[in-house]
Formats: C-alpha cells, sequence, structure tokens
C-alpha cells in the first residue's frame, strides 16, 4: 500500500491545509490539468477545504473527455464495417458519438472487443490475418509510447493487416491556448505529473515565464494534489511564476529517453481538435510518413467526416473552467452516466462524471476536522 496510505494520511492533509490557510492573503483560481486529480479533488473535498476565494479549476486533462466527436464518429464507422476486429480501452465503448456508440455498433453485429494494451490488438491481428484489426489510440503523452511501440512492431512484424487510429494530445500547447484564451481566469497550474514522467519537464519553464504563471508537477493523492496546491499560491503570493517539481518520485527533468526516441520516430506533431475547445496548433501526433501505411484515417478513407456537438451539452465548457458542471441545465437530468450528452459524464476521468458520482450538489458535503 505505499504511496496510498502514506499520501493519503489525514493528519498530515490537516497540516498542510494549515499551512495552505497561513500562506492565503487573496483569491487565486489555479487549474489541475488532469481528471485523475479532478477526481481526488472532488472525492476528498479538497476544494471545499481551501480558504475563501481559493478557487480549482477543473481542466481538459481527461483523454477520453478531449477526444473530438468528429474522431468518435470515424471510430464507428471504421468498427461497422465488414471484416473489421475494432479494439479499445474500455473507457472508449460508451462514450456516445452523433448517434450511436461502440456499444450499439456491437450490438448490431461489428466486432469491438476490449483490450488492456495495444499489444493485445496486435496480437489479435496476428491470430486474424483475414481480418484488418483497428486499435484506438486516444491520449496525452501517458499513452503515446505503447502505442508507438506497438505500430513500430507491427512494422518490424510485418504485420499489414494492423492499424492505429490516432487521437494523441499534447498538453503544453493546451495549456497555451488556455493562456491565451480572452475569458482565461487560471493564475496558475497543476501539471500531470504522469505525463511528466514520460515527457519530462523541460517545456514548462518558457510556458511559465511566458504566461507569468506558476506551474507545480504533482502527483495524484491527496497529500500530492495539497502539497501542489501549497506551492502554487506560495508563488502566487510572493508574485512569483516558475517551474517547480513536487513529484520527484516519479519525474524527472529530462523524462524517459526511450519513450521520447519512440514517439520522435513513430509520431510527428500535427494540429488537433480537442472537444469542447477547438483547434490547438502543434498540440497532437499522427503518424510519420514512415509509419502512414498503419493510420487507420487513411487505410478506411475516413478523414473527411465531420460533425456538429450537441446544443444542450455544455462540456466544452467545463473543460475550459468556464463553468462548473452544476451550472449546465442538463447535468443530472437530461445528461447521466446511464445516458451521457458528453463525454465529460461518460469518462471515468470526467469532471461531470465526478461530481454526479461523489453527489457533491446533491449533498452538500460536511468538512471533518482531520485533527491535525
Amino acid at each position: 500500500m505505499k504511496y496510498l496510505e502514506e499520501f493519503s494520511d489525514p493528519v498530515l492533509a490537516g497540516k498542510l491545509v494549515e499551512q495552505i490557510h497561513a500562506t492565503v492573503t487573496k483569491p487565486w483560481a489555479m487549474m489541475e490539468v488532469c481528471g485523475g486529480q479532478t477526481h481526488t479533488i472532488v472525492r476528498h473535498g479538497i476544494d471545499q477545504l481551501l480558504p475563501d476565494g481559493v478557487e480549482m479549476i477543473h481542466g481538459p486533462g481527461c483523454p477520453v473527455c478531449v477526444t473530438p466527436l468528429e474522431i468518435i464518429d470515424k471510430a464507428l464507422e471504421i468498427a461497422a464495417q465488414p471484416d473489421v476486429i475494432f479494439c479499445s480501452f474500455g473507457d472508449m465503448l460508451r462514450v456516445p458519438g452523433s448517434e450511436r456508440d461502440l456499444f450499439r455498433i456491437k450490438s448490431q453485429g461489428g466486432d469491438v472487443r476490449v483490450v488492456y494494451s495495444p499489444l493485445d490488438a496486435l496480437r489479435v491481428a496476428q491470430e486474424n490475418p483475414d481480418k484488418q484489426v483497428v486499435f484506438f489510440g486516444i491520449g496525452f503523452e501517458t499513452t503515446a509510447p505503447p502505442n508507438a511501440m506497438t505500430v513500430y512492431q507491427a512494422k518490424k512484424l510485418g504485420i499489414p493487416n494492423f492499424s492505429l487510429l490516432v487521437s494523441h494530445v499534447r498538453v503544453p500547447p493546451a495549456i497555451e491556448a488556455i493562456m491565451q484564451s480572452p475569458s482565461c481566469r487560471v493564475q496558475g497550474f497543476l501539471a500531470a505529473g504522469h505525463v511528466c514522467s514520460v515527457m519530462g519537464t523541460t517545456e514548462y519553464p518558457e510556458l511559465a515565464d511566458k504566461y507569468g504563471v506558476p506551474i507545480v508537477v504533482t502527483g495524484f493523492e491527496p497529500l500530492d494534489i495539497l502539497a501542489g496546491i501549497l506551492r502554487t499560491v506560495s508563488q502566487l503570493e510572493k508574485g512569483e511564476h516558475v517551474l517547480e517539481n513536487a513529484y520527484q518520485r516519479a519525474v524527472r527533468d529530462e523524462g524517459n529517453p526511450a519513450a521520447i526516441a519512440m514517439l520522435a520516430d513513430v509520431f510527428e506533431t500535427t494540429d488537433r481538435a480537442w472537444r469542447g475547445i477547438g483547434m490547438i496548433p502543434q498540440s497532437g501526433w499522427r503518424l510519420s510518413e514512415r509509419y502512414r501505411e498503419y493510420d487507420a484515417e487513411y487505410r478506411f478513407q475516413v478523414q473527411d467526416i465531420t460533425t456538429q456537438e450537441s446544443t444542450v451539452c455544455r462540456s466544452g465548457e467545463v473543460l475550459q473552467g468556464l463553468i462548473k458542471p452544476h451550472e449546465c441545465s442538463a447535468f443530472g437530468t437530461l445528461c447521466t452516466p446511464r445516458n451521457p450528452l458528453g463525454a465529460t459524464m461518460v469518462s471515468s476521468e470526467g469532471a461531470c462524471a465526478a461530481y454526479y458520482l461523489y453527489r457533491r450538489l446533491e449533498t452538500p458535503v460536511e468538512v471533518v476536522s482531520s485533527g491535525g
């Protein structure tokens, strides 16, 4: 249980909360980038323990949530084709497209399979040479290296019936897009520790300096989050804006060189649309020319599919931190985890799902003193 019980100690949490209260003298708004951090914050009521006026803005760091609707529809179009085995992690199966989801495709006879690794999908391709096997590769920098490795292996082993539907996005350009928005209220960031464990921290000091915002690399347990908040508000109170690594047990400045080298070989950066945010320049990856034959968009000719978002769902504003989930009129009524209108409700890391799961709005949370 190391790093679980130790980093959830209520006495230590109480002391960190006291330090935050002692440090803060004015209102501040900071954004946690990662959806996993959002769930920790909401589940443990961390935002309710903070001083009045200190706000946690829930960022777009849920990979399922930011996957654009047009990519979902492309996945559905491919999965519905005969002689296709469509492989995905389980969290994508209930994400709604324009009219259906992968579960509906499966119920209609499509061969949709849940796998636990992209290499599982590659094995499926080896075992079914008469089928086209597609793996749905989504996510941030964290999940990109194993997907890159799988394509590398497909080429090395000469497996022609495997392809990857790519929807990978990068965090630093998203931070820049958020800061450039006229409606931006973010004054500091808690950066996602797992992303930095892969890519390192070299891209963040320039962003912190350019936009005058502290960026603190943070983990995912309650004490990680509280320590990250303390470091962020300490910088804000002092008028500082630098990168700090508060997750040194997992993150090195240089990241993972082997993973970075694999990414550089298999992928190339590209403009990428983010659901609810729009197009962000150079914010994503696509397969490089050397591996383009393994790109499912080109193999199945679905590049031209376009979509229109729901006019009722306000998940885009949630993803940008402009509103909290309960401020959407559909929240908890027209939109629930059993009948989601948008990915922020269906995803296990989505902000709307966190608010619904922990009954944040229906039952006010009582803050119980830790005695620390």
